[in-house]
């Protein structure tokens, strides 16, 4: 299972917010600086694909499924944007090992919107993760959003757990992405067509995971053999014993999360709340200063693995 947003050849959900842009672009309104915004893996990204290749293969072979909000495999722009490789697109991305996007990245995007367009149709520029980019790179791309070339659309998709300027926010037309429990697990169980969710130890289940967190988790069990009945507990510990913290981008991302569930679960039986909650304070502290200060992680997993998770 791939589970790449520019792969998804099924769009679930947000139908309407949909419709409502395809309407504006066969007007001839449509805006030409779009931010998505919402919880991070509830298929803005997904969207953003869909969108694009239904302004590329309108008039191509196997075009866009309107009717079923589907991408033909078999399309032309589909291929060659999957592959990067699209004349009139451009892709703006952080890369696994940086969190920042970089200035040059938007240099070379720059230049893009500076050539004409092939075949004289729409370039389009997709910027996942605006959140990482920094100062430098916003202020150059502030220059060019501000008044871009004709027939250019700027798509930029936004994890609203993090901020972005506000000088950006406010040059786009903004649209709020918002998936309740019910349609999050209705939008798995379509995507993936297995089980998982439902034999999900509940230490992981009483709380709310995107469709693509529970992807991602269900991915990562799957490629290293984890029953999904194991406690977030056992989970910890295989994390830390096996060093998946250090060469897993998933576990990386969602480790914090993982060890706010295992506290969660510990306040819920320990009769010293207390303790249990000032350790939660003690340890959330060492993960910040970790990020903030770009400190190795290890010790202070190490160091959780001995006073806890071996009780």
């Amino acid at each position: 299972m791939n589970n790449s947003p520019s792969r998804n050849t099924f769009l679930l959900g947000y139908n309407q917010t949909f419709l409502d842009l395809i309407n504006h672009f066969e007007n001839e309104k449509f805006p030409n600086k779009i931010l998505l915004s919402g919880k991070k893996g509830i298929g803005k990204s997904t969207f953003a694909y869909h969108l694009i290749n239904y302004i590329f293969s309108k008039n191509e072979e196997n075009k866009y499924n309107l009717k079923n909000n589907l991408i033909s495999e078999n399309n032309k722009s589909y291929n060659l944007v999957i592959n990067n490789s699209h004349p009139n697109f451009f892709l703006v991305s952080s890369d696994d090992d940086k969190k920042n996007i970089q200035v040059s990245k938007i240099r070379e995007m720059i230049n893009f919107t500076n050539k004409s367009s092939f075949n004289n149709n729409y370039k389009i520029i997709l910027i996942d993760n605006v959140e990482y980019l920094n100062n430098n790179s916003i202020n150059a791309l502030l220059k060019v959003v501000e008044e871009p070339n004709n027939k250019i659309i700027f798509i930029l998709v936004h994890d609203n757990s993090k901020k972005i300027l506000g000088t950006l926010n406010s040059r786009c037309i903004k649209f709020n992405f918002f998936l309740n429990n019910d349609n999050s697990l209705n939008i798995v169980n379509k995507l993936s067509n297995f089980d998982f969710y439902n034999n999900l130890n509940n230490d992981f289940k009483n709380i709310y995971l995107s469709p693509g967190e529970i992807i991602s988790l269900y991915k990562f069990f799957k490629d290293n053999n984890i029953n999904e009945e194991i406690s977030v507990d056992d989970f910890l510990k295989l994390v830390i014993e096996k060093r998946f913290y250090k060469k897993d981008l998933f576990v990386k991302e969602k480790l914090p999360f993982f060890v706010e569930l295992f506290f969660k679960k510990k306040l819920n039986y320990y009769k010293s709340k207390d303790k249990i909650y000032n350790m939660y304070k003690y340890f959330l502290l060492k993960f910040h200063d970790c990020t903030t200060y770009n400190l190795d992680i290890e010790n202070v997993l190490i160091e959780l693995n001995q006073k806890l998770l071996n009780e």
